[in-house]
């Protein structure tokens, strides 16, 4: 029987929202808030005025913090999203809000989602407490084409998201739309594609789409991007190639032999040390001495690896999908077997 912890049990599921200016994050936030499956959930805003919270709908107010009467939480960034943070679960710890059990952050729409996904990461305290569940990001499917060709960041956006929503398809033809997606899947292949119309959503289809658990079920492959529709063709062949910006690469690589874990690590290394600011995101799931290892990383900050309990599938070769700026899938393959030929050669010698 197995009695190892799960890393992930008992940590508050974060879900962030991005996408560039007019994509429609505050229509989206407006809408969400008020859904009544929306209790015990603590939205991070830029500002709650922004949202046009209606009076009859507040329950109570203080400070940056204002609770709704179907239990939902908002609460306004103070001086960072670190400390806006920190605050919330020591209010909660203390009685002082509700116990919200799953937090939802909406970032700038010229911010670069990189450093808060960092964040949770990174800090200490904050990595006990919540655990990230996913990237999404709104297209605006009116304006994207030109914010692709001329603002980095949309791109970016894209780039790592985990979940995209088209927004705005009701003002333009389907043809456009098709092209826009198509246009979206040459960024990223493996994230799902959904429209939304108005900011009308459920709730659920924000949430879940990070790994929950290191219990390994079908939702691992869908966290993996393996069970995504958008992938038209044959995965872990080679690299995908962004035809408005040739330097977005997406490479999905797989490895038939199993590392051990001092030379995979030592390859992830070698790579942020060289290319830290050009790999975007990195996700997979990496075959370490027979057993499945879930990795994911943004830029050169990894979250800490989850040790599966069993395989999710008979597949049991290595896969790793790198989103990367101007990175060859070749460079990455190469290093990542010259590595870990070194260290099989120095086992088998004794070293």
């Amino acid at each position: 029987m197995n009695y190892l912890r799960d890393p992930l049990a008992g940590k508050i599921p974060v879900t962030v929202v991005t996408g560039f200016l007019g994509s429609g994050k505050t229509t989206l936030i407006s809408k969400l808030v008020r859904h009544p499956e929306m209790n015990r959930v603590a939205v991070v805003i830029n500002e709650v005025g922004e949202i046009g919270i209606d009076h009859d709908l507040v329950a109570s107010s203080s400070e940056n913090i204002t609770l709704l009467s179907n239990g939902c939480i908002c609460c306004s960034v103070r001086t960072d999203m670190q400390e806006t943070l920190r605050d919330l679960f020591a209010r909660r710890t203390v009685g002082e809000i509700l116990d919200f059990d799953r937090v939802i952050i909406e970032t700038t729409g010229l911010a670069d989602p990189a450093p808060v996904i960092q964040t949770l990461v990174s800090d200490t305290m904050l990595e006990a407490q919540y655990r990230f569940d996913g990237l999404v990001t709104l297209a605006d499917a009116i304006n994207l084409p030109s914010q692709l060709k001329n603002q980095p960041e949309a791109t970016k956006q894209l780039a790592i998201a985990d979940k995209i929503f088209i927004t705005k398809t009701d003002l333009i033809a389907s043809p456009e739309i098709d092209a826009l997606r198509a246009q979206i899947i040459q960024i990223n292949p493996h994230a799902p594609i959904a429209y939304l119309t108005n900011g009308v959503i459920e709730p659920k289809e924000l949430m879940n789409l990070g790994l929950t658990s290191a219990k390994s079920t079908s939702k691992t492959l869908d966290f993996l991007g393996e069970n995504s529709p958008s992938t038209e063709t044959e995965k872990y062949l080679g690299s995908f190639v962004n035809a408005h910006s040739s330097q977005i690469k997406t490479a999905s690589i797989r490895f038939t032999e199993p590392f051990t874990w001092t030379a995979f690590s030592a390859a992830l290394e070698l790579l942020s040390n060289l290319r830290g600011p050009d790999m975007l995101r990195v996700k997979g799931i990496v075959n370490v001495a027979g057993k499945p290892v879930v990795v994911q990383g943004v830029q050169h900050i990894f979250h800490p690896p989850v040790h599966l309990d069993k395989w999710p599938s008979t597949d049991q070769d290595s896969r790793l999908v790198f989103i990367t700026r101007n990175i060859p899938a070749e460079l990455i393959q190469n290093l990542f077997q010259a590595v870990g030929s070194v260290s099989n050669a120095g086992s088998q010698a004794g070293i």
